[in-house]
């Protein structure tokens, strides 16, 4: 990873400073692949039937079903982590987690706050859904204006609980369209397989096909809302009666294991988080 990205990725990842690791061309590459898939090496993986990543995980999923090579996805990644920090950079946006009750409009809310920001002279100004969770649950991204306006308002849209997250963009909206090109460009010299196993795309929550399907939805997804809640019903959709399968969710934190509770609470019954990290500490003690 060291020679791939230029850097000490694994002294970033343990000594920090924990501003750089926060930062978008460091995060990606470090949070979400590299301890992905380091997590996903103390657990038997013959049986398995389906994997799915969470936005830049997903780069993670797609080496673990087979379908790239380690080096060429962190390269791809870098080139993803980089173009979209310097997207961030060029415009004031954010993204803010929601929590709502059965009568919120989401979109709704959104073109209202994209009105208030016309008003302040912001011009195309954007906000909108750029993830979906679980029922009642979204992020929206967008000019900060607009996640102001939201905040400030939270009542009106029935929204109960509202949270900055401590990112640095909008992603997941056409703000980042000039991380497009870059990826699109490293993605065509990148060998790509059909995985597999069976890898669900955050951009539809369907299976992936060939490898032109990953290339071009890879690269889609970077301007394109997470459907994560839409994935996990597609993952979990089975006959009645059948069990459900045994869930790992790799990497830092349980925050997946959380979503899927309130999506599928019986799929959820069956999961289990592993960390790399954690696991490397249980063998020293």
């Amino acid at each position: 990873a060291e020679k791939v990205l230029g850097y000490d990725l694994l002294s970033l990842c343990l000594k920090g400073p924990q501003d750089e690791l926060d930062r978008t061309r460091h995060c990606q590459p470090a949070v979400r692949l590299m301890c992905g898939l380091g997590s996903v090496s103390v657990q038997v993986v013959a049986s398995c039937v389906a994997a799915a990543g969470y936005s830049v995980g997903e780069f993670a999923a797609l080496v673990f079903a087979g379908a790239m090579g380690f080096a060429e996805a962190l390269y791809a990644v870098k080139v993803r982590a980089e173009a979209m920090q310097k997207a961030s950079e060029a415009v004031p946006s954010g993204m803010l987690s929601v929590i709502g009750r059965r009568e919120a409009n989401y979109k709704f809310a959104c073109l209202e706050a994209r009105k208030h920001c016309e008003s302040l002279g912001i011009e195309n100004p954007v906000c909108e859904i750029s993830n979906y969770l679980f029922p009642d649950s979204r992020v929206i991204a967008g000019h900060l204006q607009a996640l102001e306006f939201l905040q400030e308002n939270a009542r009106k849209y029935y929204f109960t609980r509202t949270k900055m997250l401590p990112v640095s963009g909008a992603f997941h909206t056409r703000l980042m369209e000039p991380a497009v090109e870059p990826l699109a460009e490293v993605l065509k010299s990148i060998e790509i397989e059909k995985p597999l196993v069976c890898v669900y795309s955050n951009v539809d929550g369907k299976k992936y096909m060939h490898s032109k399907h990953i290339r071009k939805l890879l690269v889609k997804q970077v301007v394109s809302p997470v459907m994560w809640e839409q994935t996990m019903h597609a993952v979990y959709e089975r006959q009645q009666g059948t069990e459900f399968p045994y869930t790992y969710e790799v990497g830092p934190g349980k925050q997946l294991g959380a979503v899927l509770k309130n999506c599928n609470l019986k799929a959820w019954k069956q999961y289990n988080h592993v960390d790399a990290l954690e696991d490397e500490e249980a063998a020293k003690t």
